[in-house]
């Protein structure tokens, strides 16, 4: 039986306060090879919180009370109440996927399968235990640098066991999908059978005759998979064809003739029609 497939996440901006499980200094996260340059940034970004208020902006991305209340949750992020990781993040995307309707089953499949990718803690599964915190992988934090690039290698080290002859359902955005290095799929001893992104599309009207001209959607773009996320949870999808009877609400469905190969990864085409 093949194995079922996993998918990489990013996690989001928004994230519920608080929390009722143990202080985050008393649990480990998956991944334990991580925790070494877990530490070096979770030091670092304490010590930016000291920084002039310029400073914090830049490193943040928000200003005002928005930057007073991140800055005191980063100063407290190793002594925080913590719960987990798929209850701590509420954006766009984990809204749709709503883990709280999930089957049991499905629920089961998501602890297994499900790889979110932080800018904090490298790499997580759904269920670890983590505090509140502000930080976007994008960012480049005095001293450690830009981020992304300082976890590509152990994080591709740490899920390798995972990825290897798996297929792998890539939902990052660049700047957390350059947190990882996977061989080339059918490359080498370690690559992934397969790795699967996704692209929506609009289709354009058009006059009689003319070709069919389309827009990338980025607006529902964070909706649109985490209604793919719990279509791949139900089926384990592992093939475009697979999505050929995945229709989102909002319309987009697979289309074989936009989905094309790009340098060993396969596109998947999700388009809506003209209105």
């Amino acid at each position: 039986m093949a194995a079922p497939p996993i998918l990489l996440l990013p996690p989001s901006e928004g994230k519920r306060p608080g929390g009722t499980d143990p202080l985050r200094q008393s649990v480990k996260a998956s991944f334990p090879e991580l925790d070494p340059h877990r530490l070096i940034v979770a030091s670092a970004l304490k010590a930016a919180m000291g920084h002039h208020e310029a400073s914090r902006s830049k490193l943040l991305g928000v200003k005002g009370k928005a930057l007073a209340a991140a800055t005191e949750t980063n100063l407290s992020v190793h002594q925080a109440p913590t719960m987990p990781a798929i209850d701590r993040y509420t954006g766009v995307l984990y809204d749709a996927l709503d883990v709280g309707s999930l089957s049991t089953r499905d629920r089961k499949r998501l602890s297994k399968q499900v790889l979110i990718f932080s800018g904090l803690w490298g790499v997580l599964r759904p269920d670890d235990l983590i505090p509140d915190y502000k930080l976007k992988m994008g960012a480049s934090l005095p001293p450690v640098g830009k981020l992304a690039p300082g976890w590509k290698h152990p994080v591709t080290d740490a899920i390798s066991r995972l990825t290897t002859d798996a297929i792998v359902w890539d939902l990052l955005p660049k700047e957390h999908d350059a947190a990882w290095v996977p061989p080339s799929p059918g490359s080498t001893t370690g690559a992934p059978l397969s790795i699967l992104t996704v692209k929506f599309l609009d289709e354009q009207k058009r006059a009689k005759g003319a070709p069919r001209t389309f827009t990338t959607v980025n607006h529902w773009n964070k909706l649109l998979k985490g209604a793919l996320v719990r279509h791949v949870l139900a089926t384990g999808a592992d093939e475009p064809d697979a999505l050929g009877k995945f229709t989102h609400p909002e319309g987009y469905r697979y289309d074989a003739t936009l989905t094309e190969t790009h340098k060993g990864r396969v596109i998947i085409a999700m388009v809506r029609p003209q209105r």
